[in-house]
């Protein structure tokens, strides 16, 4: 294993020091979205219900007693846990934007507004607030109020149909609607801070998770308007190259392979296949001819792969020069040694005790280091934050006595 680079002596703040973050926040969409700019060196206050918080705290337990989207979402951030259908609550919450720079809400379709707390309220109120409303199906249209989880916007999106196998369509494994719409959240507001650093003014950025996931259907998207045919299911496979899939090896692993040209397929039949006389046979010489005849492509490779242990596989196909990948589990994910060449892992505090978390994958040469915080607990830091804003003792147990903060 490779020895990790000594990090580089820091010479720059992280680019979002001195930034506040309030956030609404639950599920994936919106929390996803402020770790990055918490991780980025921004302070981010998440605000939960005192009646238990971010639901997401309540999907599992897997990480040492904590729900691992919950700790994967979150870290980082200070957590204020407030009644904001109480007036109280409320005019809490508005004191902590009255110094904040961005204010970020995944509320269900016009709750925000009842509050008012949607982007056009709050950036009349606040000129430099950059005011983020991430939603489902966007503000208007007849999608608008309908309810929008993750694997709901993967089957409007047409995901689920271009995933699976040819008899199957599977969503994708991960939150793929929550997290493109968390990643154009992030990059909605640094862009909206960017614009503010020009006209001193903040404003209003809307991300919804159809938008987002519509934008990265975009080769199936276009292939489909543009060529008359949706693409078709090929699980592992690729619809117009061959060989291009997983194949058994003696050991019980699966390796893919990916041969992109003629060129390459030449190669694999000799060094590999160690059957030369393939690459020159009118049936798999050119790509037309194997995805022609994919099965018989298929056939061929699965059974020399089959003789070999995964290891020898991949250092024949490598030596060949062609493109492979061994076919992990996320445990060998959370093993992989390339990870722990380059030093990407570290440990984050929370109330379970430290956990293991990946390093953001921004990487900033030369500057301080990611901001890593704990996992907060539910209303870990309404205290202190109250009394930042001013609040003396007896007006916080008046608070908590009716349940307006936990």
């Amino acid at each position: 294993m490779a020895t990790a680079t000594a990090p580089e002596p820091s010479s720059e703040p992280l680019p979002l020091e001195g930034i506040t973050v309030v956030a609404v926040e639950q599920a994936v969409s919106a929390p996803f979205a402020t770790r990055q700019l918490a991780d980025l060196g921004a302070r981010v206050i998440k605000v939960e219900r005192p009646d238990g918080g971010d639901f997401a705290r309540g999907y599992d337990t897997a990480a040492h007693g904590l729900a691992s989207h919950f700790v994967w979402a979150n870290r980082g951030k200070e957590s204020i846990a407030l009644d904001l259908k109480d007036p109280r609550g409320r005019e809490v919450l508005h004191g902590l934007l009255a110094g904040a720079d961005v204010f970020v809400q995944n509320l269900a379709q016009g709750a925000a507004a009842r509050l008012g707390l949607d982007s056009a309220a709050l950036c009349a109120r606040y000129p430099r607030l950059v005011a983020v409303d991430v939603s489902g199906y966007g503000p208007e249209g007849p999608y608008a109020h309908k309810r929008a989880y993750d694997m709901l916007v993967q089957c409007e999106a047409g995901l689920v149909s271009v995933t699976g196998t040819p008899e199957q369509p599977v969503k994708a494994g991960i939150p793929a609607a929550d997290i493109a719409a968390a990643m154009y959240a992030f990059s909605g507001v640094l862009a909206a801070l960017l614009r503010r650093g020009v006209t001193g003014r903040g404003g209003r950025v809307e991300v919804s998770m159809l938008d987002a996931l519509a934008e990265w259907m975009g080769h199936p998207l276009h292939h489909t308007m543009h060529g008359g045919e949706q693409p078709v299911r090929t699980g592992l496979a690729h619809a117009v190259i061959a060989p291009y899939d997983a194949y058994a090896t003696a050991d019980g692993d699966r390796v893919l392979l990916s041969v992109q040209n003629d060129r390459e397929w030449a190669r694999l039949a000799r060094q590999v296949l160690e059957r030369p006389e393939l690459a020159d046979d009118p049936a798999y010489a050119t790509n037309t001819a194997r995805t022609s005849n994919r099965e018989k492509t298929d056939a061929v490779v699965a059974e020399a792969l089959g003789r070999l242990g995964a290891d020898e596989a991949i250092g024949r196909l490598e030596a060949a020069g062609i493109a492979c990948a061994r076919l992990n589990s996320v445990a060998q994910l959370a093993g992989h040694p390339q990870l722990a060449a380059r030093d990407r892992w570290r440990e984050v505090g929370s109330p379970a005790g430290p956990l293991r978390a990946l390093l953001p994958p921004i990487g900033l040469p030369g500057g301080a280091a990611p901001h890593m915080g704990a996992v907060p607990a539910l209303g870990e830091h309404t205290e202190a934050l109250l009394r930042v804003l001013g609040m003396a003792d007896a007006q916080i147990s008046e608070l908590r006595r009716d349940g307006v903060i936990g």
